[in-house]
Formats: structure tokens, C-alpha cells, sequence
């Protein structure tokens, strides 16, 4: 199935595009500053059943040397329905993995411990999702494969990891069409009724000013 790609410029084009759609969207490995009292979250989309694994560190200032106590931060990964995943509570490291129960984003936040006088940390934070999450050193190792049933695996799994993200941007797409009309047709309802507010309203002070001007005889 895959040699079909090449018969024609613009599959292969779109896989590429997919390509790298894929893999920019599921590793994200970062480095930031974190000022003692202040949070700092991160965000991913991630869909059901996807595998993800994340590995953060406080960057030791003075190589050598133990990193302060002041250097701890409380981690949470949450999910978009507030469902934990990941706590670390007053940690200068740290991992986690687990398979997204739910679609939607995903939050990971980092609480640098309030100190005075206040300091400033250096975090290193890696997260991965989807076929970049996956060990391939100990998927190598544990079937005895050799350097092109692994690649070849790898790019299986990558199709694979296609072929759900275009269904999963699919279903994103019609939720996102069915809120559209939900919000179009309650936009509809509030304007005849705003508009029926109004009428009633200017009806009323219609009234009122006739009913003003037959009592002072002016009409």
C-alpha cells in the first residue's frame, strides 16, 4: 500500500505534510523560568488511547553541587474534565506515562514553591505523545529485530498514528460544526426575543405618553 504513494506527487505530498503535522504536534520538549510563587502551564492536545509520557527537572545552577532546597516545584497533569493523572508534590524531578482516557487537552502545571527572597529556576521539560512516546530501544531489544523490521515498524505505526489523527481532527471538526449550529440557532431565539423586548418596550412608553397627554388634556 505504501508504493502507491509514489505513483503521484500529491499523496506524497500530503503525507509529508502529515508527517510533520504529526510529529510537531506530539513532542514538545522545552526549557523555561520559574520564579518561586508563580505557575506556569503547559497545554496538549492529545486524543483517547493515546500513549504519553513526560520528564521534567529542575537545571542545577551549580554543577557539582546539590541543588538548593529552595529549587522544588509541585507538578499536576490534568486532563480537560479535571480527571489527575500526574501529582509531584514540593519534586526537583520527575516522570510520567499513561494512556489518555479522554480526548481533549491536557494540562500540566507547574507551582514553584513561594520563598523569600524569591529565586529563579531553570526547567527542562520534555512530553511526548502518540508514536514519538513509544521506547523503541526496548521494542528492538525485546523481539530481537533487526535495524530495518524496526524502521519498518516505526513507519507502520506512524501510518497508523495517521490514519487516527485524521479521524480524530475529523471528529473534532463535526463537533465543532455541531456547536456552530447550536450557537447559531440560540443566537436566533435571544435576537426575536431581544427584538420582542424592544417592541414590547416601546410599546409600553407609547402607551405611557398617550395615557400623559389625555390626563393633561393635550391631545
Amino acid at each position: 500500500m505504501l508504493m502507491t504513494f509514489g505513483l503521484d506527487n500529491k499523496p506524497l505530498l500530503h503525507l509529508s505534510l502529515l508527517f510533520l503535522v504529526l510529529f510537531s504536534s506530539s513532542t514538545e520538549s522545552l526549557r523555561f523560568e520559574l520564579q518561586s510563587g508563580n505557575t506556569k502551564c503547559i497545554s496538549e492536545d492529545i486524543k483517547t488511547n493515546s500513549m504519553t509520557v513526560g520528564k521534567y527537572l529542575i537545571v542545577n545552577p551549580n554543577e557539582g553541587q546539590p541543588l538548593p532546597d529552595s529549587h522544588r516545584v509541585t507538578v499536576r497533569v490534568t486532563s480537560s474534565y479535571g480527571n489527575n493523572y500526574h501529582y509531584g508534590d514540593r519534586v526537583q524531578t520527575g516522570q510520567f506515562a499513561f494512556a489518555a482516557g479522554e480526548a481533549g487537552d491536557y494540562m500540566t502545571c507547574f507551582w514553584a514553591v513561594d520563598h523569600n527572597p524569591p529565586t529563579t529556576m531553570t526547567i527542562d521539560f520534555d512530553w511526548k505523545t502518540g508514536v514519538a512516546a513509544k521506547d523503541w530501544s526496548n521494542v528492538a531489544k525485546k523481539g530481537q529485530v533487526d535495524v530495518m523490521e524496526l524502521e519498518l515498524k516505526k513507519l507502520q505505526d506512524t501510518v497508523m498514528a495517521i490514519h487516527d489523527e485524521m479521524f480524530y481532527l475529523r471528529e473534532r471538526e463535526e463537533e465543532m460544526q455541531e456547536l456552530n449550529r447550536t450557537t447559531d440557532s440560540r443566537m436566533f431565539w435571544l435576537s426575536l426575543l431581544s427584538l420582542f423586548v424592544c417592541l414590547s418596550v416601546a410599546g409600553l412608553q407609547l402607551w405611557h405618553l398617550k395615557t400623559f397627554f389625555e390626563k393633561k388634556k393635550l391631545i
